[in-house]
């Protein structure tokens, strides 16, 4: 059983343990990333606050959830969360402002783009944004301790995939809708026979090595948008 929480400032103090105990206050939004790690695509960040009147059961971290798991949850936490939000940044920023500031930067967007404003944050990791639009936690591990964070890993994470699925059609032959453009074996080995696309990160090691000054076309002019 748990107690309402009246003022969500206790969240930054609160013993690591507990965060799970509190699965749904009303003004606490989780805070999450998928795709810093992979060679090419942008990384998604997603913020989340869910309902208390509107439980969801069997959040977790997405990366340990099968992918229909991870839909079916997706699905849920858009019917019934209270706020959620997703951002993507582009390789082209990742490439100008480096992943770590990219991520920082999806985060800050991710919660300002709430339809409600948040009155505390837990974001998953060890850093915190410097320009949050309310105070927040750095929580290491937290998609699988807070609820929140969870479900804003799944919505990250699902949107992310769904994305990557859509350029494997657009970029053909580097096998994108299956890795998602981690670097496996299969993803280096495409990038040695073709050569990087557009929407690979140039300011990766196994990427840069291969570009060329005539190569680095923007991801924006490739797509024509």
């Amino acid at each position: 059983m748990t107690l309402p929480i009246d003022d969500p400032s206790i969240f930054a103090t609160l013993p690591r343990r507990k965060l799970a105990l509190w699965p749904s206050a009303s003004d606490l939004a989780g805070v999450d990333e998928a795709g810093c790690a992979p060679l090419a695509g942008p990384v998604v960040v997603a913020a989340v606050i869910l309902d208390p009147a509107r439980r969801i059961n069997g959040l977790d971290d997405s990366k340990i959830l099968n992918e229909p798991t991870r839909e079916k949850l997706y699905a849920r936490i858009v019917e019934r969360a209270r706020a959620w939000s997703v951002v993507a940044v582009d390789v082209d920023e990742i490439d100008r402002i480096n992943i770590f500031h990219a991520r920082m930067i999806g985060m800050t967007r991710a919660l300002a783009m709430l339809n409600c404003a948040p009155a505390f944050a837990l974001i998953d990791g060890n850093h915190l944004p410097k320009a949050l639009p309310c105070p927040a936690r750095a929580v290491v591990d937290g998609d699988a301790i807070a609820p929140s964070i969870s479900a804003a890993s799944i919505i990250a994470k699902v949107t992310r995939d769904r994305l990557m699925r859509e350029m494997d059609a657009r970029f053909p032959g580097y096998g994108f809708a299956r890795h998602k453009g981690y670097g496996v074996p299969e993803h280096l080995d495409a990038l040695r026979r073709l050569g990087p696309c557009p929407l690979h990160r140039r300011s990766f090691a196994p990427v840069r090595e291969l570009y060329t000054p005539a190569e680095t076309i923007p991801l924006q002019a490739a797509l024509g948008v």
